[in-house]
């Protein structure tokens, strides 16, 4: 839904990038995600890819082995925490988010921070 100065559609633009990096970033720590994430994210876009992870009444596969990983700041639910993309999601997902890592004991902040130890 594009808002007065047209930016949403841009916005939407720049969280498929993200969703991008997080699929990338997993990859390079030896994680692949399913082909059914990457076919939903080419069918639907990476926004309805993080809203169905998101509204999904369990966490993911993919979440659960980020966690295993230690590495959920590559989890869409940390991702979709960062202010520039809060906008895209509602507030009952945001908080679907926060309390996904939170549940996890995941209380680095801000979530999607990087572990000090990686490179």
């Amino acid at each position: 839904m594009p808002n007065e100065a047209g930016q949403q559609p841009e916005l939407e633009r720049q969280w498929q990038r993200e969703m991008i990096q997080i699929h990338a970033e997993a990859r390079a720590i030896g994680y692949n995600a399913p082909r059914f994430i990457q076919k939903m994210m080419d069918e639907q876009g990476g926004l309805e890819a993080a809203r169905w992870l998101i509204n999904s009444d369990e966490p993911s596969d993919e979440f659960t082995k980020l966690w295993e990983l230690q590495r959920l700041d590559i989890a869409v639910e940390a991702r979709a925490l960062k202010p520039e993309y809060e906008s895209l999601f509602k507030a009952d997902e945001l908080e679907r988010c926060r309390k996904r890592l939170s549940d996890y004991y995941w209380t680095r902040q801000p979530p999607w921070g990087p572990p000090a130890w990686s490179g």
